[in-house]
């Protein structure tokens, strides 16, 4: 996992910020080995120590097991404590269900020069950290995914140009840790293909809608109601929408109908009302069968589901849901989930439904944030530019010591499973940017020292198999990923780029705007989470930052007010 790269990858934006050297040589990949996946529908990783999984790590897949439980308690069902151990997210939320997934521990490059995940488009944790501070809270530590935090924000990355063979451009950069501990975070950006204007495919789109007993205050089934009702005004008048609701049974409440026949639309969008237990899994399935009944070649074909995520007749398990979707997905139809409410949101289940059916995870709070959604994600959650997207690091050894990777935790892939193109990874929309982050300290250097003794650096046998990065580089990073509609067996594109010590800035005042936000918003994550490498010393700096770009987009202006917001109740 420890490597510096330089170079810049074309195709989707994904960004990946690692501390540590860096420099840009377009070279190409090998194969390489990193700490396993958990198992569909399990949380943790072995690196992080988290429960739930052991898997295979390290070259070889040598199975380290690292570090520390999560600071907060992660079982499925369980909650955890506020930021810095205070009550600060005592109320509202308390009911909502959520899985830690732990924190990455360093690794010795010279032990395992390979960091390999799938790329993450989510933002539900971020919305949920927005819902919980306008409600007067504080999210649950186990609610914490650095990733989706720094992924819910624009970066300026270049996108592919018209004659580039990829659909998305790799950038990298690194920069000096933000913290002044004496390392340095390295920033993977990739930017996927932006539509052209009025451009998109034909779709067919089937909404699953909870209206169980649970889903019936202000918060869920009515804001459902008007998120429909926005997402018309972004289809073209021949796209195909259904609608199925589920409850203690399930029914088609609208079947098939062209977007121009608006008005029967918009009765069956009223007409939805609560009550009764939850059939989620016969939703799922009948769901499905509407897709399929309006299927549309080369078009889009997807079920968007929107609830708290409170399932409890028929199949109910995590697990049992996992495995569903698997079977669904092959149809070639697509799942993403919308979480509505406070209290009741199965956040644990909601997450691992949506990566296994090839869509996006994200949680609607108001009205203005579920305008926002519409206008501004609907679509590039819809139409994919590449799927199974994997991407993996690799650090020169003779330059860097050690690294982490930044988030991405329940998303890790083995290394030797980079270039095994049946293994799921994670999907990326037009005009859509990955954002992973690395913190590195270079050869000589010292690890800065974490809050627990419990997470410890992965270290061991040297690490023994092929080499890809040249010895001029600082890091190699290379992305593999299938169009959207190959098949399992169907093989990979696979794209490489690198950088060199020399493009690694000193001085992290130099780097651009983007770089050091990201690096702000992944301190700030660290310290909600818990992190042992979260310090909440470094607050003002980070309120620094937010102020000073605040001018730039809506998204960095509603931060800098959600922390301001949230300010007397960080610990200090």
């Amino acid at each position: 996992m420890r490597a510096f790269t330089r170079a810049v990858i074309f195709g989707m934006g994904v960004g990946l910020l690692v501390a540590g050297c860096s420099g840009t040589d377009a070279t190409s990949t090998k194969s390489s080995d990193f700490g396993g996946p958990p198992p569909a529908g399990e949380t943790g990783n072995p690196r992080t120590g988290t429960s739930g999984t052991t898997g295979s790590g390290g070259a070889g897949g040598s199975g380290h097991v690292g570090g520390t439980p999560p600071l907060n308690p992660g079982a499925p069902g369980q909650t955890g404590g506020g930021p810095g151990g205070t009550a600060a997210d005592a109320g509202a939320n308390q009911g909502d269900k959520y899985a830690a997934v732990g924190t990455n521990p360093f690794v010795v490059v010279a032990h395992d020069p390979l960091s390999t995940f799938g790329a993450d488009v989510d933002t539900a944790s971020y919305d949920l950290f927005r819902r919980d501070v306008n409600l007067g809270g504080m999210p649950q530590r186990a609610s914490v995914r650095l990733e989706e935090y720094v992924n819910s924000f624009p970066y300026d990355y270049p996108a592919p140009g018209d004659d580039d063979p990829h659909p998305f451009r790799i950038t990298l950069a690194a920069a000096p840790h933000l913290l002044s501990r004496g390392s340095g975070l390295l920033r993977v950006g990739i930017q996927a293909t932006k539509p052209p204007p009025f451009q998109k495919k034909p779709a067919n789109l089937v909404f699953l809608v909870d209206t169980s007993g649970s889903m019936s205050s202000e918060d869920k089934l009515p804001l459902v109601q008007y998120t429909l009702t926005e997402t018309l005004g972004v289809l073209d008048a021949t796209d195909v929408v259904s609608i199925v609701s589920y409850a203690g049974d399930v029914g088609v409440r609208l079947p098939p109908t062209p977007v121009s026949d608006r008005l029967p639309i918009e009765r069956a969008i009223a007409g939805l009302t609560s009550g009764g237990s939850t059939n989620g899994a016969g939703g799922i399935q009948l769901a499905y069968q509407q897709a399929q009944q309006a299927y549309i070649q080369e078009g889009i074909n997807h079920v968007n589901l929107c609830t708290d995520g409170d399932f409890n007749v028929g199949v109910s398990s995590t697990q049992g849901l996992v495995d569903l979707i698997t079977e669904k997905r092959k149809t070639g139809i697509t799942l993403t989930t919308l979480g509505y409410g406070v209290g009741n949101l199965n956040d644990a289940m909601m997450e691992a439904i949506s990566n296994k059916g090839n869509g996006i995870y994200g949680v609607i709070s108001s009205k203005d944030h579920a305008t926002r959604y519409v206008h501004e994600r609907m679509l590039s959650t819809l139409e994919h530019v590449a799927k199974d997207m994997k991407i993996q690091v690799e650090f020169n050894p003779d330059l860097v010591y050690a690294y982490r990777l930044l988030g991405y935790e329940n998303r890790a892939i083995a290394d030797r499973d980079f270039r095994n193109d049946v293994i799921d990874a994670g999907e990326v929309g037009k005009g859509h940017r990955v954002t992973a982050l690395y913190e590195f300290v270079t050869t000589g250097g010292s690890l800065p020292v974490p809050k627990s003794s419990e997470l410890p650096p992965l270290d061991g046998a040297p690490y023994t198999g092929p080499r890809e990065v040249t010895s001029g580089d600082f890091v190699m990073v290379k992305v593999r990923y299938k169009a959207p509609d190959a098949a399992a067996t169907d093989p990979a594109f696979e794209v490489a780029a690198s950088m060199n010590p020399e493009a690694v800035i000193t001085d992290l005042s130099a780097g651009d705007l983007d770089l050091q936000w990201a690096i702000a918003i992944a301190g700030f994550s660290e310290i909600l989470k818990g992190s042992p490498y979260g310090d909440a010393g470094h607050l003002e700096v980070i309120r620094k930052i937010a102020n000073a770009q605040s001018h730039r987009d809506r998204d960095r202006a509603e931060f800098l007010d959600l922390l301001t917001k949230a300010w007397p109740r960080l610990p200090q």
